[in-house]
């Protein structure tokens, strides 16, 4: 059995931990760290979680002394860095599901974020997208786990991008999320009188996850690119959809995406290639850690356009990192994540 930890596990992707790891066969949460409920039972702070944990009560998320193999870091940005540091030191292997790793670049991520005061550490992390950094996750220790946003866009865009079947210039990215995606702090801006019945963009090609998306597309194909990033806040608790425009490379058809497509997820237990013409829906995603992928191709134009829809915080966040562990330990990769959508 494993045992495992979660500090921040009473944000919106530490509560998900919590939901995912209840059913999972090989391991055993012996912590879980809120400076904010320490003291209280996790079933009582949150009841829907009422016989699933074990009795846990919340500890603190310093993590001196507590006995795990693995940590999940669900701090927010910029406080991860100096706990996961430390428990490197100690030989633990960390799960971190906030920015403070992703970017190989400092000065591109104190340029987005904030100072970094573990830099040694950069081109330690693995990213961790498992459907093209498996290998690599095997032997981590330290796996930087994706953003939400660069997620459904990464999956959505790399397979065209690398096969040379899209130019890498004018590359537009419309992405549309729920409101969980701005975590559980109080802000005016996410209450609910102010999003209800409402929908509009934010951060206009100044969203921090730009350069997260730029920099793994360019590594993982080759080329050289700039993307044009518009996020969008839906009047919803949970999901991404994402729509990506691009420019076909002369004489590509519907046939060459979707032969493409198919070699690069067939064998994947979580993204869902939709044929017959079908486009995604954040409703047919929620609750999984499934990622469902459509496009349209307007051979005439030489266009296409790509959507993709995951629920932002499974696959984009905990259910992600939960199957990156069960990479790291050999365990079944759909393990206490083969679970159908809500679908309603």
């Amino acid at each position: 059995m494993l045992d495992v930890a979660i500090l921040g596990a009473s944000g919106y992707t530490g509560i998900e931990l919590l939901r995912i790891l209840s059913r999972h066969r090989h391991v055993r949460v012996v912590h879980a760290g809120s400076r904010q409920y320490s003291g209280r039972k996790v079933e009582e702070v949150f009841p829907f979680l009422r016989g699933a944990c074990g009795g846990l009560t919340f500890g603190d998320d310093e993590p001196s002394g507590i006995e795990a193999e693995l940590f999940f870091c669900a701090l927010p940005h910029g406080a991860s860095m100096d706990v996961v540091a430390v428990l490197l030191e100690r030989g633990k292997k960390v799960v971190d599901l906030s920015a403070d790793f992703r970017l190989k670049d400092r000065l591109l991520y104190e340029r987005w974020y904030r100072e970094h005061t573990a830099p040694g550490l950069l081109n330690e992390a693995v990213y961790g997208l498992p459907e093209f950094y498996r290998e690599e996750i095997r032997g981590a220790t330290l796996v930087a786990n994706p953003g939400c946003y660069p997620t459904g866009t990464i999956l959505a865009l790399l397979p065209p991008l690398r096969e040379g079947l899209v130019y890498p210039s004018g590359i537009i990215i419309d992405a549309k999320s729920g409101v969980s995606g701005a975590g559980r702090k109080a802000a005016l801006e996410t209450q609910f009188v102010e999003v209800s019945d409402g929908f509009h963009p934010y951060r206009v090609l100044a969203h921090r996850h730009t350069p997260e998306i730029e920099e793994v597309l360019c590594v993982l194909s080759g080329e050289k690119l700039r993307v044009a990033f518009v996020p969008h806040l839906l009047p919803v608790a949970r999901g991404i959809l994402t729509t990506i425009y691009a420019t076909l490379k002369e004489g590509v058809s519907t046939e060459d995406m979707k032969r493409v497509y198919k070699e690069y997820y067939s064998k994947e237990p979580f993204v869902r290639v939709i044929d017959g013409g079908g486009l995604p829906d954040i409703k047919h995603v929620r609750g999984s850690n499934l990622c469902d992928i459509g496009f349209r191709v307007d051979e005439e134009r030489g266009l296409v356009v790509i959507v993709s829809a995951i629920d932002n915080l499974v696959k984009g966040a905990s259910g992600q990192a939960v199957q990156n562990m069960n990479i790291m330990y050999g365990f079944p990769e759909t393990e206490a994540l083969d679970v159908l959508p809500l679908g309603l």
